[in-house]
């Protein structure tokens, strides 16, 4: 087994996508230090891979992604062209999961599609800090401006749509509508599970997004005020490029594939990069994902949302994953060694 290189990075000397990384400890492992390496699909990984790879500039990507349009054998690819690089920030790893929620609506209003889905209103656009969520909803900031993209039938399900940031509207004529995320009004995110924690409602490890949808519906004024703790409101766009049999589009704008992107924090994750994990807990998980989407909550270098699919099978899987590990960044060579100060190699 090839030794392990570390080296703990000083303040501003580190940088990834231009974000300085303070005191961040940084090591270069061999595929020989990933638990489960070779018994992966690597032929999975490498098709989601190829997915963004054209859309890598940096010309150590570039070169990595040309070579990958010779088809070459996935295990070799990843082996010969990448090294893995574990990155942490002195926080504990933490894996979450999520979905793309299905809605039942329709594109006029009516008694029984009363819940709004909003595009972005132009006055809102480069604002660091617009309406909070209370606000837009009690004084009517949105209504009557032509905004709605469609109504749905459930204000519960509409506010863990925005948390997830894009999904689908199943339409009275069997139609589907897919919608994606089109923007924010600037309030940070504050989650309503942690503020039933903190009232005494809950404990931390019976906390899920079912058990708080359970709740918000048996106490309908509470609940509403529930909503409300959270400031952070989400606006839509319609998303009519994407196939509905593909999956949401992620942040590199190309759909995300099931059990095989994640959201994770690009200031230590370069979008597009290969990341091997070892998620442990109740159904350990070893496999090489492709870091293809952000969340507001995906903060840190050991952080990262894994995507379940579509549906409530998805949804229920994702809501139930809370659960410690590591993730190991797969990166070209000459960036990977790059990373570690001068005199560490």
């Amino acid at each position: 087994m090839k030794q392990a290189i570390a080296a703990v990075c000083c303040a501003g000397l580190l940088t990834m996508n231009g974000a300085a990384l303070a005191e961040t400890e940084i090591t270069v492992l061999s595929f020989d230090d990933l638990d489960g390496w070779s018994e992966d699909d690597h032929a999975a990984a490498f098709d989601v891979f190829t997915s963004t790879c054209a859309d890598l500039d940096d010309p150590d990507w570039q070169a990595v992604c040309a070579y990958a349009t010779s088809k070459p054998d996935p295990r070799k690819f990843f082996e010969l062209l990448f090294r893995p690089v574990l990155i942490e920030d002195g926080k504990d790893a933490l894996f979450t999961g999520y979905f793309e929620p299905e809605l039942n609506g329709a594109r006029r209003p009516s008694a029984r599609y009363r819940y709004p889905l909003y595009k972005m209103p132009p006055e809102a656009k480069g604002v660091d800090q617009w309406f909070s969520r209370r606000d837009l909803l009690e004084q009517g900031k949105l209504e009557g401006r032509g905004l709605e993209i469609a109504w749905v039938d459930d204000p519960v399900e509409k506010f863990f749509l925005q948390i997830q940031g894009s999904g689908r509207i199943n339409l009275p004529d069997g139609s589907k509508l897919r919608v994606g995320y089109g923007g924010k009004n600037g309030h940070e995110y504050r989650s309503i599970g942690q503020e039933l924690v903190r009232q005494g409602i809950y404990q931390p490890h019976q906390v899920s997004a079912e058990v708080i949808k359970n709740w918000v519906r048996r106490n309908p004024g509470p609940g509403e005020e529930l909503l409300y703790h959270n400031p952070s409101y989400v606006f839509f766009r319609e998303v009519s490029e994407v196939p509905a049999h593909l999956g949401p589009l992620g942040a590199m704008n190309r759909s995300v594939t099931t059990l095989r992107s994640i959201a994770v924090d690009p200031a230590f994750t370069p979008l597009g990069a290969p990341v091997w994990i070892e998620k442990d807990g109740r159904d350990p998980m070893r496999r090489l994902m492709i870091a293809q989407d952000t969340g507001s909550a995906i903060k840190g270098a050991q952080r990262a949302d894994i995507f379940f699919g579509t549906g409530d099978a998805a949804g229920r899987a994702a809501g139930q994953l809370k659960d410690p590990g590591r993730m190991i960044v797969l990166l070209p060579i000459q960036r990977a060694y790059a990373m570690l100060p001068e005199g560490s190699e």
